[in-house]
């Protein structure tokens, strides 16, 4: 019966006309609830701390911050940059590092030297702003006694010695 179906030729004609209507449909509102249901904000800025005592060897810096608002991080961007007077040069390039925690030591520094640091916290809606502009210093290194110009006798000894550092140490303390 099939096959004798098919052979037949049909034609079918509708007594109605569909009445269709061209819509356009606004899904906007729609997208923007959707995206709103599990949209964290962005992070605000962290607040970079001041450095603290004991947190600077001659070559390397501990650096800590934190935040103020309870923000969902995914982690932190500190950045950091030798501080200057002169012209810019390959020395005073910025350099990034992230991190998950709120602190971080930064080594390979140079001793007796300045450094700008600031943060911003990353979650995935975004970057916050960065933190202000917080300057640590590294420890200067030991100095040099020079053991040729060394005298004593039974009530004094003369010491002497010579900085390695750059930049000028504001003082040194002796220990007998």
């Amino acid at each position: 019966r099939l096959e004798e179906f098919l052979k037949k030729e049909v034609d079918l004609k509708l007594s109605t006309l569909p009445d269709f209507e061209e819509r356009v449909i606004d899904v906007s509102e729609v997208e923007q609830l959707m995206n709103s249901i599990n949209t964290i904000p962005a992070p605000c800025a962290p607040v970079i701390n001041p450095q603290a005592p004991n947190a600077a060897t001659g070559t390397s810096l501990r650096v800590c911050w934190g935040l103020f608002a309870d923000d969902t991080i995914e982690c932190y961007q500190l950045c950091y940059k030798p501080v200057s007077n002169e012209r810019p040069s390959d020395e005073q390039e910025e350099h990034t590092v992230k991190v998950k925690e709120t602190y971080c030591t930064i080594n390979n520094l140079l001793p007796n030297t300045q450094y700008e640091f600031w943060v911003s916290a990353l979650n995935a809606s975004g970057i916050s702003p960065p933190s202000e502009k917080a300057v640590y210093v590294t420890a200067p290194s030991p100095p040099i006694i020079n053991s040729k110009k060394i005298r004593s006798c039974e009530n004094a000894a003369l010491v002497c010695w010579e900085s390695r550092d750059m930049n000028p140490v504001d003082s040194y303390m002796v220990e007998l």
